[in-house]
């Protein structure tokens, strides 16, 4: 709205122009023009006001939120009496109590109702036999009808072959029903079985009543009874295991009368069912800790792959030639140098790869939960992850060793403060923040950690903390350091609330440091991405648009509003190229002129979201949900266009 009628004021005011020169300033259409401008200027103002109450609600809602989930739980129960403590604990165990039962009696409503879905699947197969059968009787004096039954037991023989059970006749050959029509469908096989009493038509197209009827009493017999507890359950449920095989059978062995097929159906659901009795939910929660701890123990080193070439998109300019797979669930962050590459996953793990031997070198483990950021500094060989509200400080040199574990409040504590637990821990500690994105400024004596609404000041000569950037009104999701000149950094901000900031921090800055300039107007939803080139700034928002920014005049050069159909979650540049990269949560890659702003390509990188794009001289790395990290060099590239002449042999032989 605020576009349309912005365009119309304009419009509006190129128009006065025009009468004013014709006419001069006492012209009536003039009045008239300018009520309308005013109007106009009214209006505009007023949706002003109303996107900036949106924001602010949007504000609002989004802290409400991250205080609901940042609730307490230890505080609270530490801060429970003795009498509130019993009263809790009375509640859960008759809350766990009422909801055992509660499932117990709906897996046997489902059990009961299962057997009822069974028998009447039976039923319907042998009338839907009975009716072929009849059918055919009367085909012999109608050669219409013959044609369509006919056309109809062709493909009801096709179905039946896909399945890989095969009609077997409880009678002799030629003497049954079943028999009659296998006969008609072409699908005689011999049999040595004995021969049985034919049944009725009547007897097929309406089952006995007593068969039903001991067939449920059977169905019922097998459903659970008073809940047991879980050790009682387990050798009862050995027991059945070892002895009731024979009693099953027998449950689930068709009534005499009926066809064979029906008796190859029970007969396969017998062998299906020939399982464990299913345990208690503590006893599969304690079996699948088993498994994952296990699975972890014997899970195998990383390895870097090459990637098979694809003969679709030779026009891309970017062609992946490689893929790091090890991780076990999503990679979340990345950072390279030439030799080395640092990968951070959901699975808790940092790993680092040799890239020039192509394995995994170490596994930099014991974080309490995601490790959502990592950077390596390659003057002092440390490497810093970042999990919940912890920095965790690795010496790589000689062995995979915390030598310091850091926290977003500003404390130190030498060697690893995490390890000692070794499950999940979601829960962020008393008076910490979580911690989204860290760097290092180039000559890596400053750490910059994103926490909360603020960014915390290290200095890594004395490992302390010096102070915060302050200023943003919601968490800080994403930040980048450039240097101006020897010892003053620039830092970019980019937040929830946003906005993107820059402050300038000279060395031996201390204390609260506020932004030197606030980058206006702001993206219409969170910031994600940041990335410098040169004198631009490109930023990458939740509201799928990029914009670049000039960072000398602090103005807004250009933008894409929608520049992905999704998130942008991650900015890149290619290396040697006037080339931006943007990876988005749809998981695709696409490829921008700098200069112009032009797309140059786009494609499927990953089938998942990219959460990363880091590189170093000579190629592009891309991490995603896929648990596997691409690597990709540029191609086909000429001042930021794609060239027209590729050279074929080079992609073969680099692939």
């Amino acid at each position: 709205q605020r576009e349309e009628l912005t365009k119309r004021r304009e419009k509006l005011s190129k128009r006065r122009e025009k009468i004013v020169k014709e006419n001069g300033e006492g012209d009536k259409n003039v009045a008239n023009i300018n009520e309308e401008m005013e109007s106009l200027t009214a209006n505009i103002d007023y949706i002003n006001d109303s996107i900036s109450d949106c924001q602010a609600n949007i504000m609002q809602m989004e802290e409400a939120k991250e205080e609901g989930e940042t609730l307490d739980v230890t505080a609270v129960i530490n801060a429970c009496t003795l009498t509130e403590a019993r009263y809790l604990l009375d509640h859960f165990l008759s809350m766990g109590i009422n909801k055992g039962l509660q499932a117990a009696q709906k897996e046997a409503q489902i059990k009961v109702l299962e057997g009822r879905l069974k028998q009447t699947e039976i039923t319907s197969a042998t009338q839907n036999q009975l009716l072929f059968h009849m059918l055919k009787e009367k085909a012999e004096l109608n050669p219409e009808l013959d044609a369509l039954l006919g056309h109809a037991l062709q493909e009801n023989v096709e179905d039946s072959t896909d399945e890989d059970a095969p009609l077997n006749s409880p009678g002799s050959e030629g003497s049954t029903l079943s028999s009659d029509l296998m006969k008609l469908c072409g699908e005689v096989k011999p049999k040595n079985k004995a021969r049985r009493r034919t049944t009725t038509q009547m007897e097929l197209l309406y089952a006995d009543s007593s068969e039903l009827a001991s067939d449920t009493s059977t169905g019922d017999a097998s459903l659970p009874g008073p809940l047991t507890p879980v050790a009682e359950g387990q050798e009862i449920g050995m027991n059945t295991e070892t002895s009731g095989t024979s009693a099953r059978e027998k449950e689930l062995s068709p009534p005499p009368g009926l066809p064979s097929k029906i008796g190859s159906i029970s007969r396969q659901s017998s062998l299906s069912e020939k399982k464990i009795p299913e345990p208690s939910p503590v006893t599969r929660r304690k079996a699948y800790e088993k498994a994952e701890k296990s699975k972890a123990k014997e899970q195998k080193q990383g390895i870097i792959n090459p990637f098979p070439a694809s003969k679709g998109i030779r026009a891309f300019p970017l062609q992946c030639i490689h893929i790091a797979e090890g991780h076990t669930k999503a990679v979340l962050c990345v950072d390279s140098t030439d030799d080395l590459l640092f990968t951070g996953s959901k699975d808790r793990t940092c790993k680092v790869w040799n890239l020039v031997t192509g394995q995994e070198i170490m596994s930099l483990g014991g974080h309490p939960n995601n490790v959502v950021s990592v950077k390596y500094c390659n003057y002092t060989s440390l490497v810093f992850t970042v999990s919940t509200s912890y920095i965790k400080v690795w010496d790589i040199r000689d062995s995979a060793k915390c030598i310091r574990t850091l926290t977003s409040s500003g404390q130190v504590t030498l060697g690893d403060a995490c390890s000692a637990s070794t499950s999940r821990t979601v829960a962020i500690p008393s008076g910490e923040n979580q911690i989204n994105q860290i760097a290092l400024n180039p000559t890596g004596t400053f750490l910059y950690a994103a926490s909360g609404n603020a960014v915390r000041m290290w200095d890594l000569k004395r490992f302390q903390s010096t102070g915060k950037l302050t200023g943003h009104l919601g968490p800080v999701m994403c930040l980048t350091v450039d240097q101006i000149s020897s010892g003053q950094d620039l830092i970019i901000t980019g937040s929830k609330d946003h906005y993107i900031k820059m402050f300038d921090v000279t060395e031996g800055a201390l204390g609260t440091v506020s932004p030197t300039h606030n980058f206006e107007p702001p993206h219409y939803d969170g910031i994600e991405a940041l990335t410098i080139q040169g004198d631009n700034l490109f930023s990458g928002s939740r509201d799928n648009g990029i914009k670049k920014w000039d960072l000398t005049q602090k103005d807004l050069l250009q933008q894409v509003p929608n520049a992905h159909k999704d998130w942008v979650c991650a900015l890149g540049v290619v290396p040697d190229h006037p080339v931006l990269l943007s990876g988005c949560r749809g998981g695709i890659l696409k490829v921008w002129n700098m200069d112009t702003f032009m797309p140059v390509g786009e494609m499927k990188g990953h089938d998942s979201p990219i959460n990363a794009i880091c590189v170093n001289s000579t190629h592009i790395f891309t991490a995603a949900d896929d648990r596997t990290v691409r690597i990709w060099k540029a191609r086909n590239l000429q001042d930021g266009q794609i060239s027209d002449t590729g050279d074929l042999g080079e992609d073969i032989a680099s692939n």
